[in-house]
């Protein structure tokens, strides 16, 4: 791999996996109805942090930590029921929630950044895709010292950005559209996907 197809294909696969609908996509959009378009680029910055911290301890080595049974079970069961509260926090908020009193609902909850967190923690699929997708990307990588590493990070963490804050900058600008009901609707709609990903994660284990 050269550094370019690096970037790319860290970019591409990385737009793949955030185009499907999962928690993060979820809290992306409540969070937009609730702050506007700012909410993308916040979650995706919490989701940023962690998934740094994730490529540095793999690359230190604790990756077959990562991957022994007890430890999947364990990031399973809390993941699962950590997505179960915030989708019933969700759906909780949604029967007080107005368009007129958006400034006063952004002041509640959850601020995006750390959303971004709690909602990449509590997802165990991301955990298994970067310890086996991200592993090879990263082994490919380091063929290049720290600078492989880099552009790899950079391209996956690019195309996040850019999808989520898409994501965010279209539900923003629906707002004037939508109405009290259409959001209150949004907010039980993400709510209830994230209890139904809580289960899914729960049933698996």
């Amino acid at each position: 791999m050269t550094l370019l197809l690096i970037a790319v294909s860290s970019f591409v696969v990385a737009l793949s996996g955030a185009l499907v609908p999962g928690p993060l996509f979820s809290l992306t959009v409540a969070e937009s109805a609730r702050r506007g378009a700012s909410a993308g680029p916040l979650v995706v910055v919490g989701h940023g942090i962690l998934e740094l911290a994730l490529v540095i301890f793999i690359v230190l080595g604790i990756a077959p930590f990562l991957t022994a049974p007890l430890i999947k079970t364990t990031i399973g069961v809390i993941g699962g029921l950590v997505l179960m509260y915030m989708g019933y926090r969700l759906m909780k908020d949604a029967r007080t929630a107005h368009f007129s009193a958006t400034g006063e609902n952004a002041r509640r909850g959850i601020h995006p950044i750390m959303s971004g967190i709690i909602g990449s923690v509590s997802n165990p699929y991301w955990i298994i895709w970067w310890v086996t997708i991200g592993m090879g990307y990263l082994v490919s990588s380091l063929k290049f010292g720290m600078l492989g590493v880099a552009v790899f990070f950079m391209g996956h963490i690019t195309a996040d950005l850019s999808w989520y804050s898409f994501v965010s900058f279209a539900i923003a600008k629906g707002k004037r559209v939508m109405g009290d009901r259409g959001y209150r609707f949004l907010f039980y709609a993400c709510g209830a996907f994230l209890i139904f990903f809580g289960l899914w994660f729960l049933k698996g284990i």
